[in-house]
């Protein structure tokens, strides 16, 4: 008998937000761009991640856009993140998730200062206790907080994560957590190492570029852990001068830009994040088009 889909399994997208003039959220495009991700095959949206901007997000705003998302594709589809400064906070947004109906939750360490394993472990350990599946984010780029594969395996342990979205960029990390953690999934969470954590065992992956090319980025998923590698590997070859702009740090201008080529809404970002600069524009609208023009859509 088949066993049912974990929350986090699949094409989990990071869903940015859709701004209006004066910058404030427009909730109704944000719900009609959820339902038309699952709509075109993906498993499910991430909101309040990095992409989302959660960081200038009010209270008010950061809760309407999880209950948003929720409304729009149901919360077995929803993985809100519910990172924060401190525990008691990150805890909060746990909770909330789970009274919205979510199934899961996605968490970056405490990232305010350098913390060290033991406030690592005592940060999950608190968000745990809302009961809700945890899926740990690492990325070290940003937090300067390394979740090693020992220190993901500890958590493990503990029984405070049930998932990891890798955004190291070392792909060989996926063999040590393998080794270290075997009940671990492992989540592609860079969209230019898909192919290589596909290949070595992810569950899922959470996306950026199918904000703007889904049907593409479903097929290259679909392929890549399914072991089709012919059609894998040419998806990827076309798509990556694209993929690789989410782990650039204008990651969220790159792609907003390629949704609105390709005829979604993505807009403005909220200050400080600004406008590409014309060169990194001119490499977006160009890889964006060939994309389009090749029908990877």
């Amino acid at each position: 008998m088949k066993l049912p889909r974990k929350p986090w399994h699949g094409v989990m997208v990071a869903t940015p937000l859709p701004f209006r003039a004066d910058l404030s959220i427009d909730l109704d495009a944000y719900a009609a761009h959820c339902a038309w991700l699952v709509g075109q095959g993906c498993d499910g949206v991430v909101p309040n991640g990095s992409l989302g901007e959660y960081q200038v997000l009010t209270a008010d705003e950061r809760a309407q856009v999880v209950e948003t998302a929720v409304a729009a594709v149901g919360g077995d589809r929803v993985m809100p993140g519910v990172s924060a400064y401190g525990s008691a906070e990150a805890r909060r947004w746990a909770e909330h998730a789970r009274e919205s109906g979510c199934a899961s939750v996605m968490l970056l360490p405490p990232n305010a200062y350098r913390a060290d394993e033991r406030a690592v472990r005592a940060h999950f350990a608190e968000v745990a206790q809302e009961g809700l599946p945890v899926v740990a984010y690492n990325n070290p780029h940003d937090t300067k907080v390394d979740l090693t594969p020992e220190l993901i395996a500890a958590l493990h342990a503990d029984g405070h994560i049930q998932a990891v979205k890798e955004f190291s960029g070392d792909v060989r990390r996926a063999y040590s957590i393998a080794e270290l953690a075997p009940g671990l999934d492992l989540l592609a969470g860079a969209d230019d190492v898909l192919l290589e954590l596909a290949v070595a065992g992810a569950k899922g992956w959470v996306a950026g570029y199918p904000n703007a090319l889904p049907a593409a980025g479903v097929e290259l998923y679909r392929a890549a852990v399914g072991g089709d590698l012919i059609r894998a590997r040419q998806l990827y070859r076309e798509l990556h001068p694209l993929l690789r702009w989410d782990s650039r740090p204008e990651f969220v201008q790159a792609i907003k830009l390629s949704m609105d080529l390709a005829g979604r809404h993505g807009g403005p970002c909220r200050p400080p994040r600004g406008p590409l600069l014309p060169e990194q524009e001119a490499t977006v609208r160009a890889a964006t088009g060939k994309a389009l023009a090749e029908g990877l859509n």
